[in-house]
């Protein structure tokens, strides 16, 4: 029996390859599905199942092309409807791979038709549970994403409860669990670094498995502090649900050069968002006006599904050389799949080509001190809500960068802002975000607040209530 996990660090996803006697099951697979099939050609192994563990509504599967291409079912636990061909598994129902054995355990909570894939092992011994998004490690999944669903949120997380007690926590503690997501995912709130755990771990650490919480304290807890999805949930969970175009076919009409000339006439004529994918370094020193910046170097396809908020928007990219693939690879894992092309040569072809260019002022942490030492600045923080309330600077104007677009009203053209994340990946998004609506007096500070910290300026500091 071989179980491999195939992490995604950026969508902090973890697909699965199950391999036993020749045949193989993969769970909740990437967009891209060619590994998968790869794994199994170099083994001499046929991919016999794909287990779902629940329309995802962070990134676009690749069950039906990895379906389409190996001949593979697709299964869903119960409840789950589909437009194209899957089976739709009962509670309890055996799968057999090889010599070995994955049984359904319907968790509903997360979503109404969210289930666990349970593998028995050639001796019959329960080993594992692929848990989705039911059980992470340090938290369980939100209850707020199921689509079209007449429950609350409430009524939800209240399954949840039930699922986790009457399926999960029966089992053995040295069973181990497979989580489908780890720490940065939206899916959750608290979700630990590690992505490989066992149930008597999670029922020492995780705060929603504690053996006296009730079934009231459970949905407090579990709801307090969750922030709203990101807009592009609903319209990923609608696409695992209703289908989309094959992988093959997004890469070839994304992946093509443009010139400048006709990069200029896409974005001026059809509408095409000029995506930049560089190095916020290389975004500072020199772009195309009205561009916006969201760097391959961070959480780039979650940050491009919370911030763009039609998922056809057309899409031309500015992207460091030879990455243009792996920008429009992205981009469709998120269901982003409309991108036209990229500047050939980048931004270096478009000045030879005599066309304007914009600069983003930066300045460093030890210089923006000095400069609210010399006077009153408009301080902008845009780290998300959590980070601001821990620490922050006083005086400081607050939002987070995923609702920006929510708060254009707050800031003005006439005044000059100070602009800051953590680290500074951010606050150059918020910073072209604002340029593109007519906000030019901007400053971006390197280094965030990380490096702010290390200044003498005061900061704000949460004081955990207990400590008072």
């Amino acid at each position: 029996m071989k179980i491999e996990q195939l992490y995604t660090s950026c969508l902090a996803q973890g697909a699965y390859y199950i391999e036993s006697n020749g045949e193989v099951a993969i769970i909740d697979p990437l967009r891209e599905t060619q590994s998968y099939i790869d794994k199994a050609t170099k083994s001499d192994a046929k991919i016999k199942y794909i287990f779902e563990t629940h329309f995802h509504a962070d990134f676009v599967s690749g069950h039906i092309d990895l379906a389409k291409k190996t001949g593979a079912t697709i299964v869903y636990g119960p409840g789950a409807e589909t437009t194209y061909k899957i089976h739709s598994a009962k509670n309890n129902e055996e799968f057999k791979i090889g010599n070995i054995i994955i049984k359904t355990l319907h968790t509903p909570g997360h979503t109404l038709e969210s289930t666990t894939y349970l593998l028995i092992d050639e001796n019959g011994k329960n080993h594992a549970i692929f848990s989705g998004d039911t059980l992470f490690l340090g938290d369980v999944g939100r209850p707020d994403l199921a689509i079209k669903s007449d429950l609350t949120k409430e009524d939800l997380a209240a399954m949840l409860f039930d699922s986790l007690r009457n399926k999960i926590m029966t089992l053995a503690d040295d069973v181990v669990v497979y989580p489908a997501h780890g720490a940065g995912s939206a899916c959750g709130k608290n979700l630990s670094k590690e992505t490989i755990g066992t149930i008597g771990d999670q029922k020492k650490t995780n705060y929603a498995l504690r053996a006296d919480m009730t079934k009231a304290e459970f949905v407090r807890e579990v709801l307090d502090g969750i922030a709203p999805p990101p807009q592009y949930f609903a319209k990923n969970a609608m696409l695992n649900k209703t289908g989309y175009d094959t992988f093959e076919s997004v890469l070839k009409t994304g992946n093509i050069a443009l010139s400048s000339q006709d990069f200029e006439d896409m974005a001026n004529h059809e509408d095409a968002l000029v995506l930049d994918v560089r190095p916020q370094s290389d975004f500072i020193k020199s772009h195309i006006p009205n561009s916006i910046f969201i760097g391959l170097n961070g959480s780039f396809a979650p940050w491009v599904g919370a911030l763009i908020k039609d998922i056809k928007q057309p899409i031309i990219l500015v992207v460091p050389e030879g990455k243009s693939q792996e920008a429009v690879t992205r981009l469709s894992r998120v269901g982003y799949d409309n991108t036209l092309g990229y500047l050939e040569g980048g931004i270096d072809a478009w000045i030879s080509a005599g066309k304007d260019i914009d600069t983003l002022e930066s300045i460093s942490a030890k210089e923006f001190a000095n400069r609210v030492k010399d006077g009153d600045l408009n301080i902008l923080d845009v780290r998300k809500d959590g980070e601001y309330t821990n620490s922050h600077l006083e005086d400081a104007q607050h939002f987070a960068l995923d609702f920006i677009n929510g708060h254009m009203n707050e800031v003005s053209k006439d005044n000059t802002y100070h602009i800051h994340c953590a680290g500074g990946y951010r606050s150059v998004i918020a910073a072209s975000i604002l340029k593109a609506r007519g906000f030019h007096n901007l400053v971006d500070v390197a280094g965030g607040f990380d490096a702010i910290k290390t200044t003498d300026l005061p900061t704000t500091d949460f004081i955990c209530p207990s400590t008072l």
